[in-house]
């Protein structure tokens, strides 16, 4: 029995299932509409799509390094439940070596395909969230971290020297990454709208304040900034206080190890992957 596209289109609108499943249930059921939405049920498509805009707050961060290549992953589901779970775990390992296998970053259609077929097991909605890949440059220094809890994961890349004092300051700065979370790596990566909100918030803030009102406007002025600075420092990588060393900042650290090293070093890449965020 032929069909149509508005048959793919119909089963689609009464189960939910996408559109291809749709149209390879059609052709396993010769056309038979009622056949079809059957195939999708037993496979466990139906109403897949349906669930697709369930929130997916639980999930796995993986990073996986083999030689010079680099892959970290998030992949979410809706449940803890399914995130602790051994076979979700394997799929998340897994979609780490697809991302390192493909040699780019982003969600394929191979990882889709992983992960459809386990979406179908637990009945959640799972995706590749984010998928990045990494080739570490010759001279250069590259450390991986994730958290035990498998929220947190980072990676950095350090140019200009291999040495194990680079490597080792690497791996600090990995742990720096998962225990300050920083938004951003740097302060010219900051969205200004973001910049003249705080501003507008801060300029607020002191206006309520009875002990500003007899200071002259040029030293509200040099307070206000100061606090935009301040939250600057606070939200940017290179600009925190470093973690095992809190008298500098991790730039000023890179650049005390510039001259221990003998080198220029520079951060080549720095990724950070909070699980939701």
């Amino acid at each position: 029995m032929a069909f149509t596209a508005a048959d793919v289109k119909a089963l689609r609108e009464s189960t939910g299932a996408g559109m291809l499943d749709c149209k390879k249930a059609l052709q396993q059921a010769d056309g038979n509409m009622a056949e079809a939405e059957k195939i999708l049920k037993e496979k466990g498509l139906a109403a897949m799509a349906k669930r697709s805009d369930r929130a997916t707050a639980e999930g796995r961060i993986v990073a996986k390094r083999d030689g010079n290549k680099i892959a970290i992953v998030e992949v979410t589901c809706e449940t803890d439940f399914v995130s602790n779970n051994a076979d979700f775990g394997a799929v998340a390992e897994k979609a780490a070596e697809i991302t390192m296998a493909a040699g780019k970053s982003g969600a394929t259609d191979e990882h889709k395909a992983l992960i459809d077929e386990i979406a179908i097991k637990f009945r959640e909605n799972m995706s590749v969230r984010r998928a990045e890949f990494i080739e570490v440059p010759a001279n250069a220094a590259a450390a991986t971290y994730v958290h035990f809890n498998n929220k947190i994961g980072s990676v950095v890349v350090i140019e200009g020297s291999d040495k194990d004092e680079v490597k080792a300051f690497a791996n600090e700065c990995c742990l720096h990454l998962a225990a300050y979370t920083p938004s951003y790596v740097r302060k010219e990566e900051v969205p200004q709208s973001f910049i003249d909100e705080q501003r507008e918030i801060f300029a607020s803030q002191m206006a309520a304040d009875p002990k500003m009102e007899s200071k002259p406007q040029n030293v509200k002025d040099g307070i206000l900034q100061g606090k935009v600075t301040k939250l600057l420092d606070e939200i940017c990588f290179v600009d925190q206080k470093f973690i095992n060393d809190e008298k500098v900042s991790v730039e000023k650290k890179l650049e005390e190890l510039s001259k221990t090293v003998g080198a220029k070093l520079s951060f080549a890449k720095v990724i950070l992957f909070v699980l939701g965020k």
